[in-house]
């Protein structure tokens, strides 16, 4: 009982502390890449406070209900988007001999289906704002839901079918250096799949503010949008914890997989988390036609392909 409360609870730490950090260091990256100069003022030295002023900044907000919402769709929403992403951690391991807080057997299919549960809380939100850019910003998320659900599955299939089983903390036992090349094509597959579940730059038309405000978020203020801005860092990390122990052979290093096992996991995490960022600084916002045929046309047969291809060397080594 005691090993289950201290493994929760470290989870729950790495859950309150590592999208934050993600968040710190977007605004840091983005101010470099971009020469923005605001986010390194706050609190002098490199602007280490800009994070702070940002939560004094939501929380000082009025939160407003729109008179013709649905109240308890509307108030839920922040909830079911950010809650999901802290029980897929629940299974994700960050190094050998039961560093993890819940080894399941079908980890990888809880991990995937709980994440698609997250993306609901934004399509809830659309919904229940009565505000005709937040529908149509919902009715955006479900489009890329759909179209990008599938792929991220084939690819994460590829893997699980080279392991041999779906348990997360399996397939990383069963990882061998060489399959770094083998499975390329669906990792590229899945973290771009995810990104797209995820709203990212550049595959954010659902928030497009240009067209339709802020889509799905428009009504919302104070701390319920926050919660929504920290449910996008904590997918970022989810996404690349998943992408880490799948295809970069999670807790195993070049040295002391044992003993450093939680660091070279979190250094993976870490140089995607940049990856993501770098992505959204570099590119533009792709139009909605655009998103949906990289999908389809391109993604989906990618994914296909690779899953062909585990298949046949699975059954031609054995």
């Amino acid at each position: 009982m005691v090993e289950v409360v201290v493994k929760l609870a470290l989870v729950a730490a790495a859950f309150a502390v590592l999208p934050l950090l993600v968040g710190q260091a977007e605004h840091k990256v983005m101010a470099h890449m971009q020469g923005r100069l605001g986010p390194m003022y706050a609190g002098g030295f490199h602007g280490w406070a800009q994070l702070v002023a940002d939560g004094v900044k939501f929380a000082q907000k009025e939160d407003v209900v729109p008179r013709a919402a649905d109240r308890w769709v509307f108030k839920l929403a922040p909830g079911v988007a950010l809650v999901p992403y802290l029980l897929v951690l629940i299974v994700v391991p960050v190094g050998p001999d039961g560093q993890v807080a819940l080894d399941l057997g079908l980890g990888l299919f809880f991990a995937l289906a709980v994440m698609g549960v997250g993306v609901i809380g934004a399509i809830m939100a659309g919904w229940a704002s009565a505000n005709k850019y937040s529908l149509l910003g919902g009715m955006r998320v479900a489009a890329q839901l759909m179209s990008y659900e599938l792929p991220m599955v084939f690819a994460a299939s590829s893997v699980a079918m080279a392991a041999g089983t779906l348990s997360l903390p399996g397939i990383v036992g069963e990882w061998r250096w060489w399959w770094l090349p083998w499975q390329a094509i669906g990792a590229v597959v899945f973290f771009v799949a995810g990104l797209a579940e995820l709203r990212r730059p550049p595959f954010d038309m659902p928030v497009a503010d240009s067209e339709i405000i802020f889509g799905p978020y428009t009504e919302y203020g104070g701390l319920r949008f926050a919660l929504f801005i920290l449910a996008e860092y904590a997918g970022i990390v989810v996404l690349c914890a998943l992408t880490t122990v799948l295809f970069l052979g999670g807790w195993k290093g070049p040295f002391l997989d044992a003993e450093l096992g939680w660091l070279w996991t979190l250094l993976k995490v870490a140089v995607l988390a940049f990856l993501v960022i770098w992505l959204r600084v570099s590119y533009p916002r792709m139009r909605e036609d655009q998103l949906q045929k990289l999908a389809w046309a391109y993604l989906v047969p990618l994914s296909l392909g690779q899953l062909a291809l585990t298949g046949v060397l699975k059954v031609a080594f054995g």
